[in-house]
């Protein structure tokens, strides 16, 4: 194609808004345009890169024998209010009435129809296992939009979604659909890690993300880089040890005037972070809940909202927290609370603790759990640091962020028994079907890429989603260049190569400007040298390379280079 016809709006400088290497490039290679806070255009250029992303991974879902369908973005509330998916979604649920009142959402997953689709149409295990996939536009309502199409409103993504009789017949398949999810990412060339995953509001046991290692990202996730352990922090764990065996003290309230924070409270009593314990109140449902963990740990959450079973859980507000404690921010403690206590592995066993007293400028020195305040749910709700033992093999954990690629998830009946989806088994019984779902965010594939495939003039694509592999450009208003480089543009085009001709007035450095910019993985230079050699100036955009061709010979050169090699 001429690039004088092509539509490829490129940019001399980073747009002040964009934060991630990927949106900026992006934007400047002209790949894709905003038009709101999270949405965005996929101009020419960017299309033929998300085409070539939706081709492999249809390819590869095909080639396990999983069947595309297309299932409408805009669905009905009643399948979501039978899992309970309604309320729970949150605010990211986009929420919106027909002219008749009735409610519906935009899509962000697919499990409620789906699971609607094969319990109106499958009914033996005769039929399974069963494995529908779509390639469609989701949404959602996101608080932050950022980094560009890596967190979006409204993005494409590939969902796969899978139906069992049995739960080795789900084992089977979640192995056979994670493995072609590593062939997908290798294809890419992407540089990788699958990580165990917390499953968050669509649920179910088994879950992993695959994480595409990078300097930006909202995944954060530990590594041992000896056994390979991986999980991403909201499910991570590592391994408990126990405290040096410390004495009994006696209990003592101490005036701690106006100090609440883990660092004052540390240096005013003269105690280390661990002997701290951090007493935080949650509303969980409506309830009030106590979580405790030491003062040199955080709370995890997830893991806090995982245990509880909760819809909804927030931090109290100050209101709240004197309400439920009868004292201010910075003293809450569980001597005296009325109220569920939960508390962390590693608080167990402590003596000698600090707490705050639930009295205004007022703390506890001298705490022992069991004896002091107790609780029977101690449990995992800490997050794991960067150093943490390992929970396989004890080495210490490395903490890395990454982009998320893909996630995949067993089910089991969560969805099919809410909606009382069944098969009839060998024996005639009724069973509801063993689910398991499957996503990639085919964006986020794009940005990945470009985060781990660029340099200080531009994109460096590989080749397999490059938009274009070739750029000819002619650097003199010569003849024998102007037509000997349009007929090995000719030649390349009947070859079936993907090739632009540079044809627009510019400079020679603008010219070399764009071509990197934009990434082409090929220039083919039509200059002084090809005048004075007749040998065509190849360069590779990926090292630099330079190589000399004869015309003669390019097209076997380049068709090595793209395809072989």
């Amino acid at each position: 194609m001429l690039l004088s016809k092509m539509f490829v709006p490129t940019l001399r400088e980073d747009p002040s808004d964009a934060e991630s290497i990927s949106h900026k490039l992006m934007l400047r290679a002209g790949l894709i345009r905003q038009i709101s806070s999270g949405i965005y255009v996929f101009l020419p250029l960017g299309f033929r890169v998300l085409n070539k992303v939706i081709n492999i991974v249809r390819e590869e879902m095909n080639r396990i024998g999983a069947q595309e369908l297309l299932m409408p973005a805009l669905l009905p509330k009643e399948p979501w209010d039978e899992t309970g998916r309604w309320d729970v979604y949150g605010d990211e649920l986009f929420k919106l009435k027909d002219r008749k009142g009735r409610d519906f959402c935009l899509g962000p997953t697919h499990e409620e129809i789906v699971t609607l689709i094969v319990k109106n149409t499958v009914n033996s295990y005769k039929n399974l296992p069963l494995l529908l996939y779509q390639i469609q536009t989701k949404f959602r309502d996101e608080i932050r939009p950022r980094f560009g199409v890596m967190r979006s409103r409204e993005f494409l993504m590939k969902d796969l979604y899978s139906f069992h009789d049995s739960w080795d017949s789900l084992s089977e398949s979640y192995e056979k659909i994670f493995n072609a999810y590593k062939k997908i990412f290798d294809r890419f060339r992407l540089k990788y890690i699958p990580v165990e995953a917390d499953s968050g509001a669509i649920g179910g046991k088994v879950s992993h993300e695959f994480v595409a290692e990078s300097e930006i990202g909202e995944c954060e996730f530990v590594v041992c880089e000896k056994c390979r352990y991986a999980a991403n922090v909201e499910a991570a764990k590592s391994k408990l040890i126990k405290p040096e065996e410390e004495k009994d003290e006696p209990l003592e309230l101490v005036h701690t005037p106006n100090i609440k924070r883990v660092e004052e409270v540390t240096s005013f009593l003269k105690v280390p972070a661990h002997r701290l314990l951090k007493s935080i109140l949650y509303i969980v449902d409506g309830e009030s809940v106590l979580a405790i963990v030491r003062g040199d740990d955080e709370i995890n959450e997830v893991k806090l909202k995982n245990y509880l079973k909760a819809k909804e859980i927030r931090l109290a507000t100050e209101e709240e927290i004197e309400k439920h404690t009868g004292a201010p921010l910075g003293f809450t403690g569980p001597i005296g609370f009325n109220g569920r206590i939960i508390v962390d592995k590693r608080v167990e066993g402590i003596k000698g603790g600090v707490l705050g007293a639930n009295k205004k400028d007022y703390h506890y020195k001298g705490v022992s759990f069991g004896r002091d305040f107790e609780s029977e749910e101690i449990v995992d709700i800490r997050e794991v640091k960067e150093g943490d033992l390992c929970p396989v093999c004890g080495s210490p954990l490395k903490k890395k962020i990454g982009i998320e690629l893909g996630h995949t998830f067993q089910l089991g009946t969560k969805y099919s028994e809410s909606m009382k989806a069944y098969f009839q088994t060998k024996e005639g019984e009724l069973k509801p079907f063993i689910m398991g779902c499957y996503g990639i965010g085919m964006a986020r594939i794009i940005a990945a890429t470009i985060e781990q495939y660029h340099d200080d003039k531009g994109i460096v694509w590989t080749k397999e989603i490059a938009p274009y592999h070739i750029i000819i450009i002619p650097l003199k208003e010569d003849e024998k260049i102007l037509v000997d480089s349009k007929e090995i543009y000719e030649k390349l085009l009947h070859g079936g190569f993907e090739v632009v001709y540079e044809d627009r007035p510019l400079s020679p450095g603008e010219k070399f400007k764009d071509a990197d910019l934009i990434g082409f993985p090929y220039k083919l230079i039509f200059g002084k040298g090809y005048l004075k050699d007749g040998l065509i100036e190849v360069k590779r955009r990926e090292d630099g390379e330079v190589f000399k061709v004869k015309p003669e010979d390019i097209e076997e050169f380049l068709r090595k280079e793209i395809y072989e090699s």
